[in-house]
């Protein structure tokens, strides 16, 4: 409590109104009654109950019997010299602020209600035998308003230190969410980059070599393409790796520039035909590389599963949003059972949360012997896309003019 700056403040407050009233106690018993035999111990005790207070912010953090012991002491000096001046009973105010600091609640009440009597008493005494009901009745009643105005200060500073402390905490369990959370998406935004990169190269290059394999004494000329293929797809599943490492775009953008040429890039890899409708706009580098992701995953697919005789890649910009679209005239399959039969099936699970992290749509049209269609629709609004075409338009006069 000592280090909330209002009690400190409050603490100074009442410091200073004991100081004060002992003071005014000392000085009026000195004018109202000219030097007697009990003057001498009248001084002496103002004096040693002055120092004794003094001694209390110093006993704050010592242990609670010895504070104790020091409050008694006080309220004995007190009471000695309320017994000889009773003008000195007012300085019981502060006093009860100290007690109600010091000790427990119930001892506090039982302290409050003691200096109170000593209080009465001596207003009594000073009235000199005079009746008057505010004697009786305003001692009790400026303890009891003191009393309550200081435990409902307590209680409230109670219950802003257990609010800050579930705020803390709250805070606390927040952060460690964020971080479970940040790590759980950062692990499938990896699983997903492997799938869609790494792993599928890798496929493809076992593909090649097994066909290389089998037909390396019937036809040694396709034998050798296929291995050339291989090595083709190896150099730059090593390209995508060194990416992948230090983060940055996919391997096709980084050496491409564009979507447009890293999707042509990779029609010519796989053999797939590609076309572009609409007029071409500014694409954050995030849906770029998602768009591009998508179509290595759904080529891969075409490639291993749909034993199709050809396949095609249609990117379409539609102002307010840029499709992607894969079709193979395949075997195709029920959009609802996608694993395959060695129980795999992460493709289309990755590319629904790469879509829907941008806060696009992932549209599976297919049907056993119909063939493939995989459509991806990306929303091209928000700040990042805003951002990504003012700069278009700062730097295109530049461009054209370097041109």
């Amino acid at each position: 409590m000592e280090r909330d700056p209002d009690a400190r403040w409050l603490a100074r407050v009442m410091h200073l109104a004991f100081f004060l009233l002992l003071g005014a106690s000392l000085l009026r018993f000195l004018l109202r009654h000219p030097w007697q035999g009990r003057s001498p111990w009248i001084i002496v005790l103002s004096a040693a109950l002055a120092a004794l207070y003094v001694l209390g912010p110093a006993l704050g953090t010592l242990a609670a019997p010895r504070r104790i012991a020091w409050l008694v002491t006080v309220v004995a000096v007190w009471a000695v010299l309320v017994v000889l001046a009773p003008s000195f009973a007012w300085c019981a105010v502060p006093l009860f602020y100290t007690g109600l600091r010091t000790l427990r609640p119930r001892a506090a009440l039982v302290l409050v209600a003691l200096l109170t009597v000593f209080v009465v008493a001596a207003q009594v005494k000073l009235s000199h035998g005079g009746w008057d009901p505010n004697l009786l009745v305003a001692p009790p009643a400026v303890a009891a308003l003191a009393t309550a105005v200081y435990v409902h200060a307590e209680r409230q500073a109670g219950r802003q230190r257990a609010l800050i402390d579930d705020l803390i905490r709250t805070r606390r369990e927040l952060a460690d969410t964020e971080r479970r959370e940040g790590t759980l998406a950062e692990r499938q935004r990896l699983s997903m980059e492997i799938h869609d990169s790494l792993a599928q190269g890798l496929s493809s290059q076992r593909m090649l070599l097994q066909a290389a394999d089998r037909t390396w004494d019937s036809d040694p000329g396709t034998a050798r393409r296929h291995v050339r293929t291989a090595e083709s797809i190896a150099e730059h599943n090593l390209a995508e790796a060194r990416r992948f490492v230090h983060d940055l775009a996919p391997a096709d953008l980084a050496e491409g520039g564009s979507l447009t040429e890293a999707l042509r890039l990779l029609a010519d890899r796989e053999s797939a035909g590609f076309r572009v409708d609409g007029s071409p706009v500014p694409v954050p580098d995030g849906v770029q590389s998602a768009l591009l992701r998508i179509a290595q995953g759904a080529l891969a697919n075409v490639r291993e599963h749909a034993a199709a005789r050809s396949a095609a890649l249609t990117l379409t910009y539609l102002g307010d949003q840029i499709v992607l679209d894969v079709a193979d005239d395949g075997s195709g399959f029920e959009p609802g059972h996608a694993r395959t039969a060695d129980g795999r099936g992460h493709g289309l699970p990755a590319m629904r949360a790469r879509v829907r992290r941008l806060g696009g749509t992932l549209t599976i049209e297919s049907g056993p012997g119909e063939g493939t269609v995989v459509s991806a629709a990306i929303p091209l609004t928000g700040q990042e896309v805003r951002e990504t075409r003012e700069a278009h338009r700062t730097q295109g006069p530049q461009e054209e003019d370097e041109e």
